[in-house]
């Protein structure tokens, strides 16, 4: 099992977190979240059914737009969350 180091805190850093804001400390889990899964997981493979008028609407939007279409479902799906 690997080991996690421990952190320190100074006390400065403590006293400023006391004063976050609950929108502040989820808006920090969120981010952490975020970067954390986007450094250490693994893609998975999904398959999910859509209409192909739709589908093609969306690659041909994306194209247009110069985005791969995959990565923009990524990123919707990211900004639902």
């Amino acid at each position: 099992m690997k080991e996690r180091p421990v952190q320190y805190f100074s006390d400065e850093y403590l006293e400023r977190a006391k004063e976050l804001t609950p929108d502040q400390i989820l808006q920090f889990l969120e981010d952490f979240r975020t970067l954390y899964s986007q450094q250490h997981e693994k893609c998975k493979l999904i398959s999910m059914k859509v209409e192909p008028s739709l589908l093609r609407a969306f690659k041909t939007k994306c194209e247009l737009l110069g985005v791969p279409y995959q990565k923009q479902i990524k990123e919707l799906m990211q900004a639902f969350l």
